[in-house]
């Protein structure tokens, strides 16, 4: 399964960077580039559309929040009518 998320070559060394530094400060040993791209795909495939399908909830939620206080904000500006 190849997640549609995609990442400009800098990001992905960046992240690659951060995998290696992370091993190294937790293990006292290093992860070669390759390893540590792996790591990054498996994650990227594997576990990051729990966090992807998350932040689409809570855009969702903060989305239907925004609407609602609109809606409110709109009956506010409602005049009555005399009869």
């Amino acid at each position: 399964m190849n997640v549609f998320i995609q990442f400009t070559k800098e990001q992905k060394m960046m992240m690659i960077e951060d995998i290696q530094r992370y091993y190294y400060q937790e293990n006292g040993d290093e992860i070669g580039e390759l390893a540590a791209e792996n790591l990054l795909e498996f994650i990227k495939e594997s576990i990051g559309p729990h966090f992807y399908n998350q932040a689409v909830k809570d855009a969702k939620n903060l989305v239907e929040q925004r609407m609602q206080s609109m809606e409110e904000d709109l009956y506010a500006l409602e005049r009555s009518v005399k009869r």
